[in-house]
Formats: C-alpha cells, sequence, structure tokens
C-alpha cells in the first residue's frame, strides 16, 4: 500500500467517526446564526472580491481539435478521456507566475479578497495534496505549490486568502459518473466507483487546504450541476453537513458558500445579478470577459467596459451583496493584460469612491432610481448617479430621515449641494451642470 492510500484509509475511518459525533451533536439554531454572523462580518465589509480560475484547462486555452469555443470545461464539453486529458499536465509549467504580482493586482483593483480555484472539475489539484499525484507537484514540470506563494503574498496585501473547490471530479474514478453532469460525463468512468470513498478523499483536500496554508477565509464549493441539481441529494450523499462541520472545527472563522447543497453562510448567484435585496448574504460571481469564459481562452477577445463593472460593483452594493469578479490566467501563469488593465481602472474609481462600497448596507428606498442605485452606512447614504438629470435637480424620494448635508464624494473640499425639501414633495438635490464622472458620480447624503 503507498503511502497515499494508508493516508486515504486513515481518512475513511476518520470520516466514519466525524459522523458519529455530528449525529450525536444537538444544534442551537440561535447560536449557529450568531456565529455565522461573527463570521460574515469581514464579508460583509469587504464587498469585492478576485476570483481565480487556472488550472491544465488554460493549456489548450480554449481549443480542441479546431474549435476554439472551450474553457474550464473543456474536457467535458470536448469529451477528452482522462487518458488523454491527463497529458496537458506535461505542458503545464507556469514559469511566468509572480504571486506577488497577482496579489498587488488585487489590491490595487480595490478588491479585498481572494479565491482560487485550487481543484476545479477536472480533478486537477493546483496544489500539493497528499491524497492524488494529479496535482501540480507530482504531474507537472513546474514541481511546486503556487498557493503556498499566493497566500503569502494576498495576506502580504492585507487581502483575506480563500479556495474553491470543485465537489464532483470528472478524474477521480470513485466519483460516480451518475452523479455528474450534463449526461454523466466522466473522463475515467467506473462501474465500482464508491461515493463513501470519494468522500473521504474530498474530505481529506479540504482538510490539507485548511492546514497547510494558514487562514482561509472562504471554502467556495462548486457543484457544476452535478447531483441533478438536486440540493438535498447533493448535501445527502457528501455530508455536507459533517463537511462544514469539520471546516468549523479546523477554522471556526471559514465562511462556507451555499453549493454543498445546504444554506450555509451565503448564496452565490452566478453571471446575474439579482433584481432585488436579498434577505440573506450573497456574493455576485461574473467574469471580466463577456462570453462567461471562466477559464483562458486565448480566442476571447471581448471584454465587459470599466463603466459596466463599476456600474455592476455599485448595484450589487446597492442589494447588499458582494462582487467576485474573475480572470481567467494563461498557461505560462500571467493574468492577460485586457483583464489587468481593466482592474485597475475599476481599483482608480474605488480609490476615490470606495466609502459609498465597502461596509455599505443596502439601498433604503422602496424602489431603485431611474438615475442609478443607493447604498448606506449608518445615517449616510450614497446615491450613485449613473444618468445625470438634464434638469440639474436629483429627486431623492423616499430617504428614512431628515437630510443636513450633501456633497461630492469625489470632491475634497466637500463644498455643499443645496438640498430642497418642499411640503409633501419630492426632495431634490441641485448638481453641477455637468457629471464629475460620466459612469457613476457619487453624492454623499449625510442625515440627522
Amino acid at each position: 500500500m503507498t503511502t497515499r492510500s494508508v493516508a486515504l484509509a486513515l481518512l475513511l475511518l476518520a470520516g466514519g467517526a466525524s459522523r458519529l459525533v455530528a449525529q450525536q451533536t444537538p444544534s442551537s439554531q440561535p447560536a449557529a446564526d450568531s456565529a455565522r454572523d461573527a463570521r460574515l462580518a469581514w464579508f460583509r465589509e469587504a464587498k469585492y472580491g478576485l476570483f481565480i480560475h487556472w488550472g491544465l484547462y488554460a493549456v489548450p486555452a480554449g481549443e480542441w481539435n479546431g474549435v476554439t469555443k472551450y474553457d474550464e470545461w473543456i474536457q467535458l464539453e470536448a469529451k477528452i478521456r482522462c487518458s488523454e486529458y491527463d497529458k496537458l499536465a506535461a505542458k503545464f509549467n507556469p514559469t511566468k507566475f509572480d504571486a506577488k504580482a497577482w496579489a498587488r493586482l488585487a489590491k490595487d483593483a480595490g478588491m479585498k479578497y481572494v479565491v482560487i480555484t485550487a481543484k476545479h472539475h477536472d480533478g486537477f489539484s493546483l496544489f500539493d495534496s497528499k491524497l492524488t499525484d494529479f496535482d501540480i507537484v507530482d504531474a507537472t514540470p513546474y514541481k511546486k505549490d503556487p498557493m503556498k506563494e499566493l497566500a503569502d503574498a494576498v495576506r502580504a496585501e492585507g487581502l483575506t486568502f480563500c479556495f474553491y473547490y470543485s465537489i464532483p471530479d470528472w478524474h477521480d474514478p470513485n466519483f460516480p459518473a451518475k452523479y455528474s453532469m450534463r449526461g454523466g460525463f466522466h473522463g475515467n468512468p467506473n462501474d465500482a466507483a464508491d461515493i463513501e470513498k470519494y468522500n473521504a478523499f474530498m474530505k481529506g483536500q479540504v482538510k490539507e487546504l485548511l492546514t497547510n496554508y494558514g487562514p482561509i477565509g472562504i471554502l467556495w464549493f462548486d457543484g457544476g450541476g452535478s447531483f441533478n441539481r438536486d440540493d438535498a441529494l447533493r448535501a445527502k450523499l457528501v455530508h455536507a453537513q459533517e463537511i462544514i462541520d469539520m471546516i468549523h472545527e479546523l477554522q471556526p472563522n471559514c465562511l462556507v458558500n451555499n453549493r454543498l447543497g445546504l444554506p450555509a453562510d451565503y448564496g452565490t448567484p452566478e453571471q446575474k445579478i439579482p433584481g432585488e435585496a436579498l434577505k440573506s448574504a450573497f456574493e455576485v460571481c461574473m467574469t471580466v470577459n463577456d462570453h462567461g469564459h471562466w477559464g483562458y481562452n486565448k480566442h476571447d477577445t471581448k471584454f465587459k467596459s470599466v463603466g459596466t463593472l463599476v456600474r455592476n460593483i455599485a448595484d450589487i452594493a446597492s442589494k447588499g451583496g458582494n462582487y467576485l469578479l474573475n480572470v481567467g490566467p494563461t498557461a505560462e501563469g500571467e493574468i492577460r493584460g485586457p483583464e489587468a488593465e481593466r482592474l485597475i481602472e475599476v481599483g482608480k474609481w474605488m480609490k476615490t469612491n470606495g466609502e459609498s462600497i465597502y461596509g455599505t448596507t443596502g439601498s433604503p428606498l422602496e424602489a431603485v432610481p431611474q438615475w442609478g442605485r443607493v447604498t448606506q452606512k449608518g445615517k449616510t447614504f450614497y446615491l450613485h448617479v449613473f444618468e445625470w438629470p438634464s434638469e440639474g435637480k436629483l429627486p431623492v424620494p423616499g430617504l428614512p430621515s431628515t437630510p443636513k448635508k450633501a456633497f461630492l464624494l469625489g470632491d475634497e473640499s466637500k463644498r455643499e449641494l443645496t438640498i430642497d425639501i418642499p411640503p409633501e414633495e419630492v426632495m431634490t438635490i441641485a448638481l453641477p451642470a455637468k457629471a464629475p464622472d460620466p459612469v457613476d458620480t457619487v453624492i454623499v447624503v449625510e442625515t440627522e
């Protein structure tokens, strides 16, 4: 038996014991809610993070047999068996990877946390795992663990480091193909697949991520449409609560998203901003490129504008959520210029206007104003004006407290704007003839 086999066997035994403990432990809902609120404190303050999808799929760069539409799902979409796909590992040698540069980019972009794919659906581990040889240290010529460097670099910039982890696995023969996605694809199908053995492997890798890389802010699980999109089935078969309990035992402050099949700490709308505020914490994950490719596709050269990204941040914050914006680095380890440039430009806006985003709550207004969005921090309200009023007066209906002062956030002199509050009519604020920022000019309204 190999060292890795022994480790996996021990984890199977440990998994059974943890299930027994979990079944015998009574729950306390008020205590659980209090603990969740404490864990979410930094997340609610942060508002804006960097998502990074990086792995073997960066090697073909979106192209397979002349078809150029693929990304991180290339193995499934091109129906590539592991006997062929695994050969990509020999070509994955990210010698241009610079952890400090990535962390500095996130910092300059105004982001407060970084989430990176420790393992995606293809089963390749982007970290040094003792439970598989299909990882960056054992299977590639790179022979180093970039996650250690990145974790240190991200924290050195004052940001929170987080991991993404895929629940389905197209490589591990113990993950049953019938629970995969889109027709039950598996790169290495096995009629004798044992979901319990896979669960022990998954649980063991999560433990590695929580014990070898310092404090982890989030474990961002992804189901990828597996288990027939049945959350209850997924939660039951992967023993979701046991995993969450283990996470909180090892790192009590680590957040867990809702994709294990249980509500957990927060929700994760994907590629779409909710039309209204949600009742619980949430985070919109979205790509910088316009085609929805999470992983690197060299043929995809269409990206969202800086204006769109800025307005997305304000829109999501006005509904009480976070924005997790994704880039897909190359196989050499570089974040492409068009993506990096947009992040830097958004960072410039955040440097001036971050006060209106970080630590804010959603809009207090009953309806979304036609001219933009509203965020709030205590008794201060931030009016994000997307559409500048041609008549020079901004109507602000439904503000819950009496304004005493208004000024442009970007105006260092804080020159007061005239507020008009006529009896039984909508309050208005007199504005300059031209918008200082045509994308999003922020007006601060301090109230009594």
